[in-house]
């Protein structure tokens, strides 16, 4: 297995650059095509209007036309000076929808946490999360703070046997195989109660040519397994996190699970998810 299609999210925040960048370096590594999915926020905020005042709707989607235009020619001499073939995409439609068609076609998608002081990477709420959730496709989602200076060489799976876990764990094959360090992390189990599973899943990673080390974290008092796996990800000096996304419907809204909400918020490291 390897990654021969990746997408990534292009938008018009200050850390889209940063994003295409790894993109770019991920594709070379792989021999993947890179495809540039621009889709942005489709809301459109109108002011309180007095007697002849409007919304200039084309004014404003001029605006639009020309960030588009500028964003494409961002990507475009990016990926040109990776070196690597490459696509542009804009189409329109639902920002969630558009998104996850698109994604459907691709091995591993790269998006970005949304930055709550950089309006421009908010596409709509739950944007990533419901792509991720949707799609069917693992991906990478890029922290909004500090810079990423390096990536996959230790890296920290979180285990706890579920389906997602076990997505997770496959979808990020390519990744552990190139890694200098694996350490696969479960929360909160009794030790007499994890080595059968450890064994198989050890004997799981070495037939794809991965050796990694296990670790049994008891959770601590107060403190959530999102948490508790920041924290590893910190004293591990981690690069990478790989976990399993976990939600579920609830009428028209997306309910993410404990661990991934809190991952999602407080991410300091790229995490590789997969549903």
């Amino acid at each position: 297995m390897s990654y021969k299609t990746l997408l990534v999210h292009v938008d018009d925040s200050a850390r889209s650059e940063a994003r295409t960048a790894f993109a770019c370096d991920l594709a070379l590594k792989y021999g993947a095509h890179l495809i540039g999915l621009y889709v942005v926020c489709q809301e459109v905020l109108r002011p309180l209007v007095t007697g002849q005042e409007s919304l200039d709707l084309g004014a404003n989607e001029a605006r639009h036309a020309q960030r588009m235009n500028d964003a494409q020619a961002r990507f475009t001499a990016q990926a040109q000076r990776a070196g690597c073939p490459f696509e542009w995409r804009a189409p329109s439609g639902p920002s969630v929808e558009t998104a996850v068609l698109h994604a459907r076609h691709a091995d591993l998608l790269v998006f970005g946490q949304e930055d709550p002081e950089d309006s421009a990477t908010h596409i709509a709420r739950y944007f990533v999360e419901d792509v991720i959730m949707s799609a069917g496709r693992p991906a990478i989602v890029m922290p909004h703070a500090g810079r990423v200076a390096t990536f996959g060489e230790s890296v920290l799976v979180a285990w706890d046997g579920g389906r997602e876990a076990a997505r997770a764990l496959a979808d990020a094959v390519p990744i552990l195989k190139r890694a200098r360090f694996v350490t696969v992390v479960s929360v909160s189990k009794r030790p007499e109660d994890s080595t059968a599973e450890e064994i198989d899943v050890a004997a799981y990673l070495e037939r794809h040519g991965v050796r990694a080390s296990f670790a049994s974290v008891p959770r601590q008092s107060g403190m959530g397994t999102g948490a508790t796996l920041l924290n590893q990800l910190s004293d591990r000096h981690a690069d990478l996190l790989v976990m399993g996304a976990y939600g579920h419907a609830r009428a028209r809204e997306r309910v993410l699970g404990g661990v991934t909400h809190t991952l999602f918020e407080t991410m300091t490291v790229p995490v590789f998810m997969s549903h």
